[in-house]
């Protein structure tokens, strides 16, 4: 079984008090499902209702009065015993059903048994689940496998990946011959990517055929999700969708308008640029006018690259045996658009927003990100030339950005450079989001008003 990062969230969820259901959302075949069942063997007692495939099961929730007429109606489609304490129901596809947030709500506040929904993206329905106040559901956004992970499902060791980590934090250079294999694994997630089904048939066979045949099923399922949810704009949508390899194949990677079948104003394809996004299928990059946090406020909306969700689908989307150029490291490849796309999925499966900087006078930055309160700029290099960086350097060089570092990540070892740390380009693993601070405690000093 893949070992997955989430398990940790489960594990979370599984101590806590029960007060709180849990939604698990992400792209269709990123392993949900799969990842909820194995959890739910924790449990005396294991309910599934997938609203997708028990048609009937919409029917529970609608005009339901109370917690206990809906727990009357779950005990009528299941020969699941329900064991107060001791289950856990499973509600799966939920975009399918509109009434599922009013219900979960009631049911968690009856508080007998324990929920975990699931549903993908690809459903605009889902939208609306994820807005509503979290104080009875928790949220949490799955991703294809990132590097680590695919790294440990192919057996490198915890020990390698512990020294690794530690070369990253102390910037100390990797031992070369594990550089080396880092390398030649790095390349092969380049081909694979993180999609479980792909990764699973990979490890089974070693046969790239056979995961590009995988790929492109997954592929073809996305194309079928678009004309089912969104009839309306599915020929945008995969228009879109189709043309993110060439466009990450120009020049600057932005996404022009121009190079789609029709010459519209951007308000008219905004829509399906979000639904991508919304769907977990595309990662939009968003131009920053200045490297200053927050970031947010100087976002541009309507200036951005659009990456692929997971590496390996992009590969397979190429028709141009893409998958042997990588692996003899040939030289016609545009390598920094296959790394910028790695790098992107790397940083959002690590909780980062996306954002690149383009100045007329400074250059352009492949991305930024927030982390500790600075911005940080990251710049992925797939050449040899990777010490030139005249953007990197203009933007650090500018006391008013007072930026205190840089990563520039390439395929060589591990090195620093005045601000700039120079890391091999599977390092990006590391970079991770802080999101548990700890206790923030503060207390007004208000001697003297008492």
């Amino acid at each position: 079984m893949l070992k997955r990062k989430i398990e940790r969230e489960l594990d979370r969820f599984y101590a806590s008090n029960g007060k709180k259901a849990l939604l698990i959302t992400g792209a269709r075949q990123v392993g949900k499902t799969f990842i909820i069942r194995e959890f739910g063997k924790r449990y005396r007692s294991f309910v599934e209702i997938n609203f997708l495939e028990q048609v009937e099961a919409r029917e529970l929730f609608e005009n339901a009065k109370n917690s206990s007429d809906l727990l009357l109606r779950l005990s009528a489609v299941t020969t699941v015993p329900l064991i107060p304490g001791e289950t856990l129901i499973f509600l799966d596809e939920v975009q399918e059903c509109r009434e599922i947030v009013t219900a979960v709500k009631f049911l968690v506040e009856e508080g007998s048994y324990r929920y975990i929904l699931s549903g993908s993206l690809l459903g605009v329905d889902l939208k609306n689940i994820r807005s509503v106040p979290v104080g009875y559901m928790d949220i949490l956004d799955m991703y294809p496998l990132d590097f680590e992970e695919f790294a440990a499902a192919n057996g490198v060791a915890d020990r390698v990946l512990s020294a690794l980590r530690d070369s990253y934090e102390q910037i100390t250079p990797v031992d070369p011959v594990v550089h080396e294999k880092m390398m030649d694994l790095f390349r092969l997630y380049l081909i694979v990517g993180g999609m479980p089904a792909a990764v699973m048939q990979y490890l089974e066979t070693n046969n790239l055929q056979e995961v590009i045949r995988e790929q492109r099923s997954i592929i073809t399922l996305y194309k079928q999700d678009i004309a089912r949810y969104d009839p309306d704009n599915k020929l945008y949508l995969e228009e879109i969708f189709d043309l993110i390899p060439s466009e990450l194949n120009a020049k600057n990677k932005r996404f022009i308008l121009k190079n789609l079948n029709e010459n519209l104003r951007f308000s008219r394809y905004n829509n399906s640029f979000l639904w991508l996004k919304d769907a977990g299928v595309a990662l939009p990059t968003y131009c920053a006018n200045e490297p200053v946090s927050p970031l947010v406020l100087s976002k541009s909306t309507n200036l951005f690259k659009l990456f692929l969700a997971d590496i390996g689908l992009l590969a397979a989307m190429y028709s141009d045996g893409i998958q042997v150029k990588i692996l003899n490291r040939e030289k016609d490849i545009n390598f920094g658009s296959i790394y910028e796309n790695f790098a992107a999925q790397e940083l959002k499966a690590h909780g980062f927003d996306l954002y690149y900087f383009n100045s007329r006078m400074q250059g352009e930055l492949d991305f930024l990100i927030e982390q500790n309160g600075d911005v940080l700029p990251i710049e992925i290099k797939s050449g040899k030339d990777f010490t030139r960086h005249v953007a990197l350097n203009n933007v650090m060089s500018n006391e008013d950005y007072a930026i205190p570092k840089a990563y520039l990540f390439h395929n060589g070892n591990v090195s620093s450079n005045g601000k700039t740390v120079y890391y091999p380009i599977y390092f990006l693993m590391f970079v991770v989001k802080q999101t548990d601070p700890g206790d923030l405690i503060y207390k007004v000093d208000l001697s003297g008003l008492t």
